[in-house]
């Protein structure tokens, strides 16, 4: 075909369809389409949120509604029954025990709808403590077993309707439907690269949602003050909400292959009591872990579990009331159920109990004589810490001995300021000295800690007075003392008697082999040095924010390791401490500054690296850490004293290679040691001042403290 034909053809084909339109139209614009939905696919959506809407239950049929939505308030799209999504049901009913011939009221409780009977499956290779037999289990449904439960409404919008009918259900467990009751529908959808889980409370018979009974008792806040998010992803990381573990984790519920309860409250104190919990038998108090056979047959003994809240008496470190708090933050005061008795202090917590009916003795209405309610004797072992907390530690006439030591006057003050006499003062307790306090305290060379710390019991007593006289003569005065920040900090306890049968009052009392001690919270008295006493016109200068005692405190409560006045360890345990021998450690010698003690404690230290704490699973520096704690070359004049890993010989470590070291030091390869030296970096000081020396350090240029976070992975 030839060009000029072949153009013809196509505008007789144009001047064709041209007619066509114009043959065809009637005169009208075309109407528009309906518009589309603004979403994001479901394997796209980095983020999932899931919320109910509405629920109803018509003859058993219970159907809800719920939508899906990422972070950004965006529809999440294309949710399928296929994708791993489950569903539970439960209601809230009140349960009575029948002991002997009386109904006793136990308040309300979860009670799933969906069950299974489970048999033990193989003992694992350590079946100690544990007694196998058959237990219920409650349970949640999967969408992908219904072709049709699962309607997408094509806008984020979904509906579900249960394969379970609750109207009369009666195997394996009879539930007895209330429509008067709170009912609970909760979801979980576990994606590859999220996680959503709700819930939903309704009354059937009104559709209300307010109102209603509740058994709402902890906040998840609450637990993330100890705990990192990530530790409480549960059953493969698909549950995450509190609400969904209450409502399946019921009372009828058990482990087959220890015997045990997992009933949520038993579970819950059960754990948490950890390696305290014990039990009494005539040869006296055993050790009662409480285990859990998880998937695979693994053992999980909680017995290892270290509860850092001292005294665990303190309900309120998970109980949290007021404002924001639960609906029924308050329901541990209640005295209704035995549950969380006996899976704190075990079914026999001593010989004088007979019965695991706690509550009959232990209430607030009609308590057995001698006995009171759990929140009176909780709240008898808390007294004395609140007692102690309203006390003071009084410095004064500082200044030198005629040998020049440093001396000075400790009063011990009650709420009032009065002095206490040395009758109610654990007097083998200390006074600790320092200097260089705004640094790094003071070198281990010029002044060990044992050489700074003083029993008041080693001083002098002016009963009159009710003051001590210290003279510190088991170190010299640094010859450099006058303008220098000096620090006197009290580990001072006082004593209590304990609480128990028959004592209605918790009080300071007389120091015997009978009465507990508690420190007196002061903080360290700072002061500048003037040559010869307290230079009044100087400002104590203040050491750099690394540490946020607050988050320390809650956590740890009243009582740590030692020592139990606040969180002034690094007055000790100074960077330049002698190693301690230790075997399982590299070279046979372990370091004993305060940061890595504190970074290798249990508990502190990740999960993955053998300790298994169950709360700490990545490295959160701001667990601890000031905002601007993690700052790296702010004490170029620090040296660290570790030991060799091959010989354990002492070798002096530049500052911010020191602070890497004391997490890092067991695990260094030998590319990360050459990072650090070809950056300034000293592994193998002779001595501090070879140390200083030859340090450089640039690590800061590029370890700021969010890249520092970012490669914590955080």
């Amino acid at each position: 075909m030839d060009i000029k034909t072949k153009q013809l053809k196509l505008k007789l084909l144009a001047l064709t369809a041209s007619a066509l339109l114009f043959g065809c139209s009637d005169g009208n614009d075309g109407a528009d389409g309906a518009d589309g939905v603004v979403g994001v696919n479901i394997d796209s959506a980095s983020s999932v949120q899931a919320q109910f809407t509405e629920a109803t239950v018509e003859e058993g049929v219970v159907t809800v509604n719920f939508n899906l939505e990422n972070a950004n308030g965006v529809a999440v799209l294309g949710l399928t029954k296929d994708y791993d999504l489950r569903f539970g049901i439960a209601q809230l009913a009140k349960v009575t025990e029948v002991i002997g011939d009386e109904e006793v009221d136990r308040g309300y409780q979860w009670q799933a709808y969906i069950n299974q009977l489970k048999e033990p499956g193989t003992p694992p290779d350590d079946s100690s403590g544990l007694n196998p037999s058959p237990q219920y289990q409650a349970n949640v449904e999967a969408a992908s077993n219904c072709d049709d439960c699962l309607i997408d409404n094509n806008d984020g919008s979904y509906s579900y309707t249960f394969q379970q009918n609750i109207a009369n259900v009666t195997e394996p467990l009879t539930i007895t439907y209330g429509e008067d009751n709170t009912h609970r529908a909760t979801l979980e959808l576990k994606l590859p690269q999220a996680t959503a889980n709700a819930h939903y409370d309704w009354q059937p018979s009104t559709g209300a949602t307010e109102d209603i009974q509740t058994r709402n008792v902890v906040n998840i806040s609450a637990c993330y003050t100890c705990h990192q998010p990530e530790s409480l992803a549960l059953h493969g990381g698909r549950r995450i909400a509190l609400e969904n573990c209450a409502s399946c984790h019921t009372s009828t519920s058990g482990d087959p292959e220890s015997g045990n309860s997992v009933d949520y409250t038993y579970m819950i104190h059960a754990i948490h009591k950890g390696q305290d919990r014990q039990t009494s038998t005539p040869d006296g108090m055993v050790p009662a872990p409480y285990k859990i056979v998880g998937y695979g047959g693994s053992v999980h003994d909680y017995g290892k579990v270290m509860y850092p809240q001292k005294p665990a008496a303190d309900c309120s470190a998970c109980h949290v009331e007021g404002e924001g708090a639960p609906a029924n933050a308050d329901l541990f005061k209640a005295d209704l159920s035995n549950t969380a008795c006996v899976s704190c202090h075990t079914e026999k917590p001593s010989q004088s109990h007979s019965s695991t009916n706690c509550v009959a003795c232990h209430n607030s209405t009609d308590p057995y004589r001698g006995t009171g309610s759990a929140e009176k004797r909780h709240g008898d072992v808390l007294k004395a810490y609140v007692e102690a907390e309203a006390m003071g530690v009084m410095f004064s006439n500082i200044g030198l001995d005629p040998n020049g030591k440093l001396k000075f006057d400790v009063q011990i003050q009650d709420s009032s300021g009065t002095g206490i006499g040395s009758e109610f003062i654990k007097t083998s307790t200390r006074v600790i000295v320092a200097w260089d306090s705004d640094k790094d305290f003071p070198a281990y060379a010029d002044a060990s800690y044992s050489n700074r710390r003083f029993k008041l019991e080693d001083g002098t007593y002016d009963a009159a007075t009710k003051t001590f006289t210290i003279v510190a003569d088991t170190f010299d005065m640094p010859t450099d003392a006058t303008g220098k920040t000096f620090e006197l900090w009290s580990t001072v306890e006082v004593c209590f008697n304990n609480g128990g049968y028959a004592v209605d009052e918790i009080k300071m009392t007389e120091c015997s082999d009978s009465t507990r001690s508690v420190a007196v919270k002061e903080a360290p008295y700072h002061f500048v040095w003037s040559g010869a006493g307290v230079d009044d016109t100087m400002q104590a200068a203040m050491r750099r924010s690394i540490i946020d005692a607050a988050k320390c405190q809650s956590c740890h409560n009243q009582e740590n390791y030692h020592y139990n006045n606040g969180y002034n360890c690094q007055t000790c345990h100074t960077s330049d401490k002698t190693t301690k021998s230790d075997d399982s450690y590299p070279g046979g010698k372990k370091p004993t500054s305060y940061a890595f003690k504190a970074h290798e404690a249990d508990g502190h230290y990740l999960k993955y690296a053998g300790v298994q704490s169950g709360a700490v699973l990545k490295t959160d520096c701001s667990t601890c850490h000031t905002s601007d704690g993690i700052q790296l070359g702010r004490a170029s004049d620090r040296v660290w004293r570790y030991g060799d890993k091959e010989t354990g010989a002492d070798i002096w470590v530049s500052s911010d290679a020191g602070t890497c070291l004391s997490c890092h030091q067991k695990y260094l390869s030998d590319s990360g040691a050459n990072h650090i030296v070809a950056n300034g970096g000293i592994l193998d000081g002779m001595s501090p001042e070879d140390a200083k020396g030859r340090a450089a350090e640039a690590c800061a240029t590029c370890h700021s403290p969010q890249q520092l976070l970012e490669v914590h992975g955080n």
